[in-house]
């Protein structure tokens, strides 16, 4: 049967592109909604893939990592080369920043020496006309002989051309061609150089002299050969090494000299095609001094991630209201329906009172605050102060000889920690970055903030005025994050001195100009990559948690339930951490969400058979005071929220992450020893003079 235009496979296009250039808003421009993600092959680098359809035949384009140049020194990185010079496509669209488009240009031409299947983007064009900066990008089509399209992504400006341009270069037959020329020296080898036709490209080429390992090592596994095995290759490559060397050229010289000449080259075109006035960048400038500066930066940078914190718990609480109370009105006519069909009635109580109660639990608690911090989080992000915030803790870092860009992961983590370890990607040194991961969890998540509060709110606070209860809670809450920080800091430089050592190690760190964030691309980015993918995974664990809960509360054992047991075997340790068996219990127990320990506590204390609700703080305090609980069991209670084992979706992250049980056991370990360390001398301190 002869297939249609509608049934034909889809076109393959690779957007690629630095880093804050307006990728990922040409990406969900193009796409809309329908996009999905996933891992790419044999790595942990998440993978954005969307559809779009022009003239009747659909194209798949695929969102790669942002990076500078097809030199690979991050996961990240390795899988943007690996795809431009290995997968198979139709077509890539290199997206460039008109503002910086002499940066931009070296991955445009590095591309080009790949294929010449390839259409550029001049994004953010817009910004440099407010710069007074004029591209002639019909100029620079003219040299680079592909399609340039000028465009403004956030307001949809030339899109459409850019869609027609992938569309008709997905279609085009044309042979390749080299852009410019490097040294004499560097073409001659180029052309001396013996191989198959098959897999012929000017890139494997440059690496082969530069004996580039893990380049020719991906190349291999991607083509199913062993080039050391082509006796002809062999020889001709030494021939052409031995007449590099000859000319005074070994590995290193040859890297350094590509690496000029496509400076030098994105220079002189960037010259002939660039004209600017002097650029009026005052505004910026005014803001960094600001953001950045010596006496502003950090006190700036607090109060905004107070005031992310104020909204994210306070706007949180009624969302959170309607989806318990919808959660538990559907659970009354779901109990009835099982009732009705004729199942059991333990069976029902174990699906409702066990399952169906925790995983309620954990949504109706998780989501709203994840549904709101991770947008803000990610307006930041677009608005282009979270770099700054990284400049500003780049000097802590450096001194705990860890990476500045840890400062960004951490931020990440007190919306998730789960969030904040895949964040870490973004660090290059596996070193630091494995520091970060390990030291994410210190940062306490949404799903620890409330639990904190509602026991500042309970056990601090409560004896002041109406109107001084808001400032002191906030006060204290400050106290508490700043505290997870210092801890962060002086783990950091622990494991950089034990465990993990090495020295930090360098890094560019790029401070965009400030814009105006596009609200589609942040709610996109925030709710779909972000909330729903850890979300889905704490329900992954809090289904069957939820049942183990019900049977421990459940059956009995010399009329006792095990949950019973298992608090008083835990309460020599818990009473000398100033806390008791009851709340170590439960804090093992709400290992697939820390949203659901105070539950469980209450549970206990209470004796009942499924979690209590934890709304009403005075009917909580009295609960707790009955129970033994004092201002000595508060703090001990912050402190080992702040630092104990991660919960499940943050371990299933960092074990994926690592690909490592070592590092995710000691992950667990590290966090828990300073909680235990630290309640201990509390409560030791509490007992001999208060």
């Amino acid at each position: 049967m002869k297939k249609t235009e509608e049934t034909k496979k889809p076109f393959t296009v690779l957007l690629a592109g630095n880093p804050n250039v307006g990728k990922s808003t040409v990406f969900n421009a193009l796409t809309g909604m329908r996009q999905h993600t996933g891992n790419w092959t044999g790595k942990t680098v998440s993978t954005a893939k969307g559809s779009f359809r022009e003239k009747g035949s659909d194209f798949e384009l695929v969102d790669l990592p942002g990076t500078y140049s097809l030199s690979a020194h991050s996961k990240e990185e390795s899988v943007a080369r690996d795809m431009i010079c290995f997968g198979k496509y139709d077509a890539v669209a290199v997206v460039c920043d008109a503002t910086t488009l002499e940066r931009c240009l070296v991955l445009v031409l590095e591309t080009l020496e790949v294929t010449n299947k390839v259409v550029v983007l001049v994004n953010l064009i817009d910004e440099a006309k407010k710069k007074k900066i004029r591209i002639r990008c019909d100029k620079l089509s003219e040299i680079l002989k592909v399609p340039v399209i000028p465009a403004s992504a956030r307001s949809n400006k030339g899109l459409d051309e850019f869609r027609r341009a992938i569309d008709k270069m997905c279609r085009d037959k044309r042979e390749y061609e080299p852009v410019f020329s490097y040294e004499d020296v560097i073409e001659s080898a180029l052309n001396e150089l013996e191989i198959n036709k098959s897999f012929d490209n000017r890139m494997l080429r440059l690496r082969l002299f530069m004996n580039d390992a893990d380049f020719i090592d991906t190349f291999e596994k991607s083509h199913n050969i062993r080039l050391s095995d082509d006796e002809k290759l062999c020889k001709s490559l030494a021939a052409v090494k031995k007449s590099l060397l000859n000319k005074g050229l070994d590995n290193e010289n040859v890297s350094d000299t590509v690496a000029d000449a496509l400076a030098c080259q994105s220079r002189k075109i960037s010259r002939e095609i660039v004209d600017s006035e002097k650029r009026d960048d005052s505004f910026d400038r005014r803001l960094d001094k600001v953001f950045t500066g010596k006496l502003t930066g950090i006190p700036i940078m607090l109060l905004l991630l107070s005031l992310v914190f104020f909204i994210t718990i306070y706007a949180a609480n009624y969302p959170s209201m309607l989806l318990s109370d919808l959660f538990n009105f559907l659970g009354t006519k779901l109990r009835g329906f099982l009732s009705v069909a004729g199942m059991p009635e333990i069976l029902i109580s174990m699906l409702i009172d066990g399952v169906w109660c925790v995983v309620t639990w954990v949504v109706s608690v998780m989501l709203p605050p994840m549904a709101i911090f991770f947008p803000l989080f990610t307006l930041l992000e677009d608005f282009g102060y979270l770099p700054r915030a990284a400049f500003n803790l780049d000097r802590c870092f450096k001194k705990c000889e860890a990476c500045g860009k840890q400062c960004l992961c951490m931020c990440m983590g007190f919306g998730c920690n789960a969030a904040g370890v895949v964040g870490c990607r973004i660090i290059d040194s596996p070193r630091e970055r494995l520091v970060a991961i390990l030291t994410n969890n210190l940062v306490p998540c949404n799903g620890r903030f409330p639990t904190i509060i509602a026991i500042i709110s309970m056990f601090f606070v409560c004896s002041l005025s109406l109107k001084m209860q808001p400032i002191a809670a906030s006060l204290i809450l400050t106290a508490v994050v700043l505290l997870s920080v210092v801890m962060t800091f002086l783990t950091s430089f622990f494991l950089s001195k034990t465990l993990l050592k090495g020295t930090a190690s360098s890094f560019t760190l790029e401070l965009p100009s400030y814009r105006v964030p596009k609200l589609g691309s942040v709610i996109v980015r925030s709710v779909f990559d972000r909330t729903l993918f850890v979300l889905g995974r704490a329900v992954l664990f809090a289904a069957p948690m939820g049942l183990v809960i019900w049977l421990l509360a459940n059956i009995k054992v010399s009329g006792l339930p095990i949950i019973s047991y298992a608090s008083d075997f835990l309460d020599p340790l818990g009473r000398l951490m100033g806390l008791d068996g009851v709340i170590l219990l439960a804090f093992i127990l709400g290992f697939p969400a820390n949203e659901i320990v105070l539950p469980i506590v209450l549970m206990c204390y209470l004796s009942g058979v499924t979690l209590t609700d934890s709304a009403d703080l005075s009917a909580v305090f009295s609960v707790l005071s009955l129970n033994g609980w004092t201002i000595k069991t508060g703090i001990c209670y912050i402190l080992f929220s702040l630092f104990h084992f991660p919960c499940s979706t943050t371990l299933m992250t960092i074990k994926k992450e690592t690909g490592s049980v070592k590092y995710t056991v000691l992950s667990a370990v590290i966090p828990t020893a300073i909680g235990f360390v630290l309640c201990f001398a509390v409560n030791l301190i509490y007992n001999l003079f208060i």
